[in-house]
C-alpha cells in the first residue's frame, strides 16, 4: 500500500523559510513522477514543483527561484525547500506521485510546464501560512 506523509508545515512571516518533508512508503515504480502541490481556500489545487525518476525538476513560474525540490531516494524522501515565502504562498500543500491504480481520483495539474499530469496518489497534506 502506497502513503504519503508530509510535515514542515507551519506559519511564518512574509520572506521567511520552511522545508517541507513527505516519506513516500510503498511506491517501487522505476519510473515515476513525483510532486509537491498546494491548494488555497477557494482556489484550485495547483502544481508548485515537480521531479521525475531521471531527476529532472519543474517547478511552476510563481515559484521559481524561490523554491527547490530534492529527493533523498535512499529515505524514500521528497523535500521542498521554500525561501523568501509570500502570503499568497498560503496553503494546504499536498505531495502526490503518479502510477496509482485505474480505480483511484485522478487529479490533473496543468500549470507546471513540461511536467507530469495526472496524479493519484495522494498525502494529506501540511498547512503554510505566510503572514505579512
Amino acid at each position: 500500500q502506497v502513503q504519503l506523509v508530509e510535515s514542515g508545515g507551519g506559519s511564518v512571516q512574509s520572506g521567511g523559510s520552511l522545508r517541507l518533508s513527505c516519506v513516500i512508503s510503498g511506491y517501487t515504480y522505476s519510473s515515476y513522477c513525483m510532486g509537491w502541490f498546494r491548494q488555497a481556500p477557494g482556489k484550485e489545487r495547483e502544481g508548485v514543483a515537480g521531479i521525475d525518476s531521471n531527476g529532472r525538476v519543474y517547478y511552476a513560474d510563481s515559484v521559481k527561484g524561490r523554491f527547490t525540490i530534492s529527493q533523498d531516494r535512499a529515505k524514500n524522501t521528497l523535500f521542498l525547500q521554500m525561501k523568501n515565502l509570500k502570503p499568497e504562498d498560503t496553503a494546504m500543500y499536498y505531495c502526490a506521485a503518479d502510477n496509482s491504480p485505474p480505480s483511484y481520483p485522478i487529479v490533473e495539474i496543468t500549470n507546471v510546464p513540461g511536467f507530469c499530469r495526472y496524479f493519484g496518489y495522494w498525502g494529506q497534506g501540511t498547512q503554510v501560512t505566510v503572514s505579512s
